[in-house]
């Protein structure tokens, strides 16, 4: 027997996979089970009719970060609500955040932010150095350079890049590399579950794209007590209302530096977690129905 429909929402997707993303696919299931009719929608596409809609869930507008001007006026017109909110999503989008949270007392790794042509003054104090630069505005390695300060290849590099962005600089971390780095979910400010993210051979980007993988793990209670820090930082900044973010850091020096909060549109590793889908889209009929 169909379920009576009570709300429709929209799944905010790109271009790059116009439909639900295949990690997607469990949460849009037991969202119509839940009696919600969900529909993917291009974030971009103007042939879109927003207002049908009750809410727009962010998921995978993965190439937001392109045109970004375009998005942030895309969010400033919607005439319904984001899941994550509006202020949320545009705090988030710009990854000086970083250095708010460190304010808050979050172990980051260290970060310096630069513009195109202040990059080279910020690199001669840290001759020698191995480095990653890479936009405050970006997302999968867009624009990114890696390299030691000094040497040629990166000198190159850094030349390439475009001059309208400002960019963050710091210290490589080995340890993505050679431990991996940690993703943990989060939903409604309440951990969920894990995985560990590692880069193909030869390579230090960990996204699928480049070859990376990602295991599923269990995360101790001192990993989930550091990425939950970083979301009560967030919210003494004023960003308390957090449906879904993924933390992602590296464990250094017996330290887990946090690397970014995602709470736009990441990856939430819910392929293998049907259990977590299931009750990701009760959290998200109640917020509809409230």
């Amino acid at each position: 027997m169909s379920v009576p429909v009570t709300h429709r929402l929209a799944i905010a997707t790109s271009s790059i996979i116009p439909g639900i993303h295949p990690d997607d696919v469990h949460l849009a299931a037991s969202l119509r089970r839940l009696g919600i009719e969900v529909t993917a929608c291009v974030w971009n596409d103007p042939a879109v009719v927003w207002s049908q809609y009750d809410a727009v869930l962010m998921r995978s507008t993965w190439d937001y970060f392109k045109y970004y001007a375009d998005f942030i006026r895309w969010l400033d017109e919607l005439p319904i609500p984001t899941i994550n909110n509006k202020a949320l999503l545009r705090w988030n989008s710009d990854k000086r955040y970083l250095l708010e949270l460190s304010e808050q007392g979050v172990e980051i790794i260290p970060t310096q932010i630069a513009a195109a042509r202040d990059l080279r003054k910020t690199l001669a104090a840290m001759p020698g150095q191995e480095v990653v630069i890479k936009p405050t505005i970006s997302g999968t390695a867009w624009h990114t350079a890696r390299g030691v300060v000094g040497d040629a290849e990166l000198d190159q590099a850094i030349a390439q890049l475009p001059l309208e962005f400002e960019y963050l600089v710091q210290p490589y971390v080995p340890e993505v590399v050679s431990e991996g780095e940690w993703s943990l979910l989060f939903f409604e400010g309440e951990y969920s579950h894990a995985v560990i993210k590692r880069p193909a051979a030869g390579d230090y980007r960990v996204q699928g794209e480049f070859g990376g993988t990602a295991e599923a793990v269990d995360a101790d209670a001192t990993l989930i007590a550091c990425a939950k820090r970083a979301l009560s930082a967030a919210a003494t900044i004023g960003h308390a209302d957090i449906a879904y973010a993924r933390v992602d850091g590296v464990i250094s020096g017996g330290n887990f530096l946090l690397m970014e909060l995602e709470m736009i549109e990441p990856l939430l590793h819910l392929g293998a977690q049907p259990v977590a889908s299931e009750r990701f889209a009760g959290n998200l009929r109640a917020r509809l129905t409230t």
